[in-house]
């Protein structure tokens, strides 16, 4: 009976204690925070009267179908604004912050291989603060400092950095707010390196945008944005570790764990939350050559996962990358030749044929909207320069070169593309040669002295024969003035005596 008992109390403690379990976890929000754990992140909903959004037509999306209360989508290569929904509301960025940071970590140290030392004030962070589990006197490299503080959102590692770039975090917030400034940033605040808040640290989606950009133009920043896992080598204070990144709900899935937010064109970049800027995520994307930022503020925590993906396939809806081929094969050159024979069933129309001249060629893409295609293609001799090598005569052979597609991409070199015949043209019979097909055979003869043809003779003589017929008539038109004289009677002499 005692037994029974204690048993009956033991149950009810485990029962207490799971209580307790699931009562914490209610309360110190949902899913993982990065700086502000102590308070529970707010996540927005959808309005009640939002339309449902419909993943089979990505190119539907409105602004209300966003969890987020400021997005903006736009290109990489030239900044195109896609799509926005109070891109200019001041938002708090949080650990998106960390963009800027890394990235002048890269910019303003020339060697990222050589060893830092971890200060003490580096480590000065408020202790909900998310870090990198540095230690003081920790001997670490730069690289290896500036994926931690990426993929961990450490903010001690963004401290370090600071340090090492500006020797003090104050010098380099300020640098952070004049190279915001330069990139065109017209409401952004920084006053610390790592994003934890302060009210008069801020931003809005437009201006993370512009930075973000900023940072993907830079190789090494792209590396580490697009990072799944990184091994950070032994240090004098720690042994060596592997870390993940916290963008991972995006850049991982597989069969053997699926994840409903995976994005295979996913190429990175940021995440960021705490109670007063919600969930934040700054993504990128690559799709054909496409290349997209996405930026999210105070979204849920799901929600931005499910923002960016609705934001990259809307962006993907609206602009596509095609090759100057695929361009040219939109709207093809048909020219019109001359001496075809009367048995053409196209009556000499030829559409020519455009092919890569080289390897380079052949990589390059043109990425715009569905209608900026469309329209370059309509008005392809406003995009490309055509040229011709040959007159548009018969006889032509399927495959024959007639002339040279260039296009000028806005970087890197002009590329040519070879634009040749697709069908063969039979001359017309009896067709006089031209004086170009008589010169190119008679350069191609090995005999110095063509053969006296008809066509050749003409060419020989007409001069002279031209000549005799000019001295003909001006002897003829002599004579006739000559015999006119001799009919007019002269005029008889008188004399006066």
């Amino acid at each position: 009976m005692r037994f029974q008992k204690e048993v009956k109390g033991l149950k009810k403690g485990i029962c207490l204690f799971l209580s307790l379990c699931f009562l914490l976890l209610a309360f110190s929000g949902v899913g993982l925070t990065e700086d502000n754990a102590a308070e529970r992140i707010p996540e927005p909903t959808l309005q009640p009267d939002a339309p449902a959004y419909n993943a089979d037509h990505p190119e539907d999306l409105t602004p209300d179908q966003l969890y987020a209360l400021s997005a903006i989508l736009i290109t990489e290569d030239k900044g195109e604004v896609i799509f926005e929904k109070d891109a200019d509301e001041i938002r708090y960025p949080a650990s998106t912050t960390k963009i800027l940071t890394v990235l002048l970590g890269i910019l303003m140290v020339d060697d990222l291989e050589q060893i830092v030392t971890v200060s003490e004030t580096a480590l000065m962070v408020p202790e909900d603060s998310s870090t990198m589990k540095l230690k003081a006197d920790e001997e670490i490299r730069l690289i290896d400092v500036l994926y931690g503080t990426m993929m961990l959102s450490g903010n001690d590692g963004a401290n370090v950095i600071a340090e090492t770039v500006s020797g003090s975090v104050d010098r380099f917030v300020d640098l952070m707010n004049e190279t915001a400034k330069a990139y065109g940033c017209t409401s952004t605040h920084f006053v610390n390196a790592h994003g934890y808040h302060d009210d008069n640290h801020y931003t809005t989606a437009r201006d993370m945008a512009i930075i973000t950009r900023q940072a993907m133009q830079n190789e090494t920043f792209r590396e580490i944005a697009r990072a799944v896992t990184y091994s950070i080598p032994r240090t004098n204070k720690q042994r060596a570790r592997t870390i993940t990144t916290r963008s991972e709900y995006m850049l991982t899935g597989s069969e053997e764990k699926p994840n409903k937010y995976y994005y295979e064109y996913a190429t990175g970049v940021k995440t960021g939350s705490h109670s007063h800027s919600g969930y934040c995520f700054v993504g990128s994307a690559e799709k054909n050559q496409v290349e997209l930022i996405s930026v999210v503020l105070f979204t849920g925590n799901r929600a931005r996962w499910a923002d960016t993906i609705k934001l990259m396939n809307y962006g993907f809806s609206q602009y596509i990358s095609v090759t100057p081929v695929e361009l040219y094969q939109m709207n093809p050159i048909t020219i019109e030749t001359s001496n075809y024979s009367t048995s053409d069933s196209n009556r000499g129309k030829l559409q020519l044929i455009c092919q890569p001249s080289d390897a380079a060629a052949s990589d390059i893409r043109i990425v715009a909207t569905k209608s900026e295609i469309r329209r370059m293609a309509d008005n392809l001799t406003d995009t490309v320069l055509i040229q011709y090598s040959r007159d548009f005569a018969a006889p032509i052979t399927v495959g024959e070169t007639i002339g040279t597609m260039t296009y000028f991409p806005e970087k890197g070199d002009p590329v040519s593309y070879t634009l040749s015949a697709s069908r063969s043209i039979a001359q017309r019979e009896n067709v006089p040669k031209t004086l170009e097909q008589i010169v190119r055979e008679t350069y191609a003869d090995p005999n110095p002295f063509p053969p006296l043809n008809f066509e050749f003779a003409m060419i020989l003589f007409l001069p002279f024969l031209t000549l005799l017929l000019l001295l003909f008539l001006l002897i003829r038109t002599r004579k006739r003035h000559r015999k006119r004289n001799l009919r007019v009677p002269r005029p008889r002499q008188r004399y006066v005596k």
